[in-house]
């Protein structure tokens, strides 16, 4: 009785509670943030991961502009109806190059983070051409005017270089080969061995949208076919120590 009579105390005056409460949380708040200070790095190292293609870059650009994130997230969580269905949880390591990240709670649609290879090139085309003719209860807008608006990628190097003013990994070398790896990675026909010296072998090369010309629907499709395919899943083992 006596612990609920001292209790009661703090109920019944606001100025104390207030007080009480206050303190409760900012050693709360201590706890949860005072170790990042002595922490390196808060996003763990994940073999396979690299920066975006000047391609998925532009793709990518294209994504945000047309709002794709506002019914599609690209985030999966660690439970257990989202991981059977989506594929492996999120790493925060796969969103470490993303300005702004993807990651969120809102789905009118599928999440995405485990799109890549998950689909053909040619379903991804019908399906920005009219959603409905492959997911009949797809309630997507059309997006087939993508196909005919053409990118020349003269300002690739630019996009590079601003990524890389915010922490991007893009080396000088990259950014003044950004608009030659932009095109080449859209050319199967190309020369695109310096692409993929300087971003791996897991770069997809080929014409997405089987178009002449390099369009939007190229970048973009070339963008969601690369989603979670960087980290190989069968053999990543966590960091216990984080």
């Amino acid at each position: 009785m006596a612990i609920l009579d001292k209790h009661k105390i703090l109920e019944t005056n606001a100025t104390l509670l207030l007080v009480f409460s206050f303190l409760v949380v900012t050693i709360g708040g201590l706890v949860q943030i005072v170790p990042l200070f002595y922490l390196e790095n808060t996003i763990e190292d994940v073999e396979g991961m690299r920066p975006y293609t000047p391609l998925e870059l532009a793709g990518r650009e294209v994504y945000l502009r047309e709002g794709c994130y506002v019914c599609h997230s690209q985030m999966i969580r660690p439970m257990r109806d989202e991981v059977e269905r989506y594929g492996h949880y999120s790493l925060a390591a796969e969103s470490q190059y993303d300005h702004p990240f993807q990651w969120g709670s809102k789905r009118t649609g599928p999440d995405l983070a485990r799109v890549g290879g998950r689909y053909s090139d040619d379903w991804h085309v019908d399906h920005l051409r009219d959603a409905q003719s492959v997911v009949p209860e797809s309630v997507m807008p059309k997006y087939g005017y993508l196909e005919k608006k053409l990118i020349d990628g003269e300002y690739m190097s630019d996009l590079l270089r601003t990524n890389a003013f915010v922490g991007v990994p893009y080396t000088s070398e990259m950014i003044e080969a950004a608009q030659a790896d932009f095109r080449a990675q859209a050319d199967p026909d190309s020369d695109y061995d310096g692409l993929l010296e300087r971003y791996g072998d897991n770069v997809n090369v080929r014409n997405f949208d089987s178009q002449p010309g390099i369009s939007e629907a190229d970048a973009l499709i070339a963008y969601l076919q690369m989603l979670g395919t960087l980290v190989d899943f069968s053999t990543f083992t966590p960091d216990a120590s984080r």
